[in-house]
């Protein structure tokens, strides 16, 4: 629940920067569903991304158990005459006709930054106007071309296939899958740079697309960042502590990593070992945020008011607003004790 707590104090403050409202309703008109019936004549349903004209980016895995799927918004609907597949990457280029919606710009997930604000467009349990989450970057992880995303942007069922925006209104991800658990779902998109490849992809007419998806690898094939995925959001802290450390010693350089071990750790009570992986996350991420809300977290349980100042202190020479979310994250009143 603190992880939550200190995911919406930082986006009230100092992550909440100005955005492109006339650019974020283009976006907001460029989401549209995905609809068809399964074969046992239930209807099956999605979100997908107008890309160019007559033609919507989607997640395949929306289109694995319908024959004649079609675009729809509102009362009005479009059939789907061929799809590009891009099964392994989970990624469908669908095309139409005569639909009269513009394309949304693309940015680039290479742009991103940790703590970005970002919004999720998409018809979240498939309701017939698009629903928007805002949030924050979380973490970027290089998959070439361009980068995983993790967000703080919440999509429900029924959005996958949805647009994840920066706040110019460019598209910059697709979301695609998701954990779930005690400690919240924790949301992953597809970069924006994988569309052109999928663009390349032969055409075909046969519905419905098959072939796993990377994220329903066999877990301990899957990329640790995936791995480590599961056990925060069902606070299995001791799982993920046993992930976490096989992550530091494959990629130490990864802040990630240093922080998934630190915030196990730190939910262990093992506050020694917890203050060493977020002070090396801080080290290879000086802009990483939470993991110095966490290290000052834990310099209070062992009652080190020194780190506790020297961290407000940093936080004070990165953004002045961090400093009353500091303190009010870790209970202080006006002031942390010095």
């Amino acid at each position: 629940m603190k992880h939550l707590f200190l995911a919406c104090m930082l986006l009230g403050t100092s992550v909440a920067h100005a955005y492109n409202q006339q650019a974020l309703m283009e976006a907001y008109f460029g989401v549209v569903m995905i609809r068809g019936y399964n074969l046992d004549g239930g209807m099956a349903y999605g979100s997908g991304v107008v890309v160019a004209d007559n033609s919507v980016v989607t997640n395949c895995h929306v289109l694995r158990a319908t024959k004649q799927p079609w675009i729809s918004r509102g009362e009005d609907s479009y059939p789907i005459t061929e799809v590009r597949a891009d099964a392994w990457h989970d990624l469908c280029l669908v095309t139409t006709h005569n639909m009269p919606f513009k394309p949304v710009p693309r940015g680039s997930s290479l742009s991103l930054a940790r703590g970005q604000e970002i919004t999720a467009i998409g018809h979240s349990n498939g309701v017939p106007a698009p629903i928007t989450s805002v949030g924050e970057i979380q973490g970027l992880y290089p998959t070439q071309p361009g980068n995983m995303i993790r967000s703080s942007a919440k999509f429900l069922m029924g959005a996958s296939g949805s647009g994840l925006f920066d706040m110019e209104g460019k598209l910059v991800g697709i979301n695609t899958f998701k954990t779930a658990g005690n400690g919240g779902s924790i949301h992953f998109a597809l970069p924006v740079e994988w569309l052109e490849t999928l663009a390349k992809m032969p055409a075909s007419t046969e519905f419905p697309v098959h072939g796993k998806a990377l994220w329903e690898e066999d877990e301990d094939k899957k990329p640790f960042y995936m791995r480590a995925a599961v056990p925060e959001s069902r606070q299995d802290w001791a799982a993920l502590q046993k992930v976490s450390s096989l992550w530091t010693q494959q990629e130490p350089a990864s802040a990630d990593a240093w922080f998934s071990l630190g915030l196990a750790q730190l939910s262990l009570k093992q506050l020694d070992s917890a203050a060493s992986a977020f002070d090396q996350a801080t080290r290879l991420d000086p802009q990483f945020i939470e993991a110095w809300f966490r290290r000052g977290e834990v310099a209070q349980q062992l009652g080190d008011q020194q780190t506790v100042q020297k961290i407000e202190t940093r936080l004070q020479q990165i953004d002045p607003l961090l400093v009353s979310v500091y303190q009010a994250y870790l209970g202080c009143d006006k002031h942390c004790p010095k």
